[in-house]
């Protein structure tokens, strides 16, 4: 059972959601630009590509922590 989020807490996640999601848009965006110069440096497309994923897994424990606990 989760506890209730006050509302400077719930708009404090959303602020960050909101931070998360145009990193991870933005780094999307500088993978495929080095990708399409034809010769990149392959570890730091991997170092953006972690990063990519450690901004997923982020999103979703924010989102999961913004969506209320439904019983069925």
């Amino acid at each position: 059972m989760r506890v209730q989020l006050t509302d400077e807490e719930r708009q404090a996640l959303e602020i960050e959601l909101h931070r998360l999601e145009s990193e991870h848009r933005d780094l999307d965006a500088a993978i495929v630009a080095l990708e399409s110069l034809g010769k990149f440096d392959q570890l730091q497309v991997q170092r953006l590509k972690k990063r990519k994923l450690y901004l997923r897994d982020r999103l979703a424990a924010i989102a999961d922590r913004l969506t209320p606990d439904i019983i069925a």
